[in-house]
């Protein structure tokens, strides 16, 4: 088989391997820390973070989809860019405009609900694998999308207004996932459906070990510098790709 028929049969995103979840994980909680970072600690306002996160967002997505195949470090920069840029959507949504945790959530669920009916019903399939054309792309970005913000919103939810604090809610996430794997490994389930589970599961999960890492310690959180802790999680993201280098999902057929 040529180079190129090899090319042609593989996804432009990454097969989901141990490396893709941890680095999804440590992706999630970056994005938290450096959209506080900048929202925050820089006291540039949600609206204004949003919008610098979002031109990035727009422009990565856009180099994203003009590469001709899988590129471990734009793809893990985008990944980054929709934590960050959820974040700072999400804190504006509940906080500035005052639709609260538990509105926009269920704002967000049903996006991201829509997201996937409606590129199920458009291409056919919303398998990871699925993803090689332009239009599945877009429907891929765009979940992603939702599903970030709508994991800072539910992320938040659970640890302050349900209050299960950062630790408990981790536990939640991290438990939820723990099922989901379980499925997974023991049963028949939908392994594309398992896959959003868990996609969707770890940026929660990833919030609140984001806002346990910088929240003021009378909030139940460490404290610790945003920027400090943005910088070992992105340093840590770099030891996993070296360590567990990111391959090409093959494409469904």
């Amino acid at each position: 088989m040529t180079t190129t028929s090899v090319e042609s049969v593989l996804a432009k995103v990454p097969e989901a391997t141990l490396g893709f979840w941890l680095l999804k994980i440590a992706a999630t909680t970056l994005g938290e820390t450096a959209g506080d970072a900048v929202s925050m600690s820089l006291h540039l306002g949600y609206l204004a973070a949003t919008g610098i996160f979002a031109a990035l967002f727009a422009a990565l997505v856009f180099a994203q989809m003009r590469a001709i195949r899988f590129h471990p470090v734009l793809y893990w920069s985008t990944i980054i860019a929709t934590t960050t840029v959820g974040t700072t959507l999400a804190d504006f949504a509940d906080r500035s405009l005052g639709i609260g945790y538990a509105g926009g959530t269920s704002l967000l669920l049903a996006l991201l609900g829509a997201s996937l009916l409606l590129w199920q019903r458009s291409t056919g399939s919303v398998a990871v694998g699925s993803v090689q054309s332009g239009k599945a792309e877009v429907f891929y970005w765009v979940t992603i999308m939702f599903s970030q913000t709508l994991g800072t919103a539910l992320g938040d939810w659970s640890a302050d207004t349900a209050g299960l604090g950062y630790q408990g809610a981790a536990v939640v996430f991290g438990s939820a996932l723990a099922v989901v794997a379980l499925l997974y490994w023991r049963t028949a389930a939908s392994r594309t459906a398992l896959f959003w589970a868990a996609f969707i599961l770890t940026r929660p999960l990833g919030a609140v070990l984001g806002d346990f890492l910088d929240k003021p310690i009378a909030s139940g959180g460490l404290e610790l510098s945003r920027f400090a802790a943005s910088a070992v999680l992105l340093g840590g993201m770099v030891i996993v790709l070296r360590l567990l280098p990111q391959r090409a999902a093959a494409v469904a057929h």
